[in-house]
């Protein structure tokens, strides 16, 4: 199957791949993805003790911790710069089918 293919500034051919998925479990919510990432593509939320999302609007003493979700994945340009900076390997990323 085909996939969607760019070039470098050096015009080698390059295949962007898009973030399909966050792992929450192993997501430490330390927010070094969401810096790195230009495109406004990751947001914090909140899970509850049960691993469940917690609403916004929800009291924060629901919230056990935090961690990193796919918030706009239409932004997503393929850089995979949030793989490369998690510690924990959270990122899954795919190449875009043509």
């Amino acid at each position: 199957m085909a996939s969607l293919t760019g070039l470098t500034f050096g015009k080698l051919e390059w295949i962007p791949k898009f973030v399909e998925a966050i792992n929450k479990d192993t997501c430490l919510g330390c927010g070094r993805c969401f810096k790195v990432c230009g495109q406004n593509v990751l947001t914090l939320m909140g899970v509850n003790e049960e691993g469940e999302f917690v609403d916004e609007d929800e009291d924060d003493d629901d919230i056990e911790r935090q961690v990193m979700t796919i918030a706009n994945k239409a932004k997503c340009i393929g850089c995979e710069a949030c793989a490369r900076i998690c510690p924990k390997n959270c990122y899954t990323h795919a190449p875009l089918p043509a």
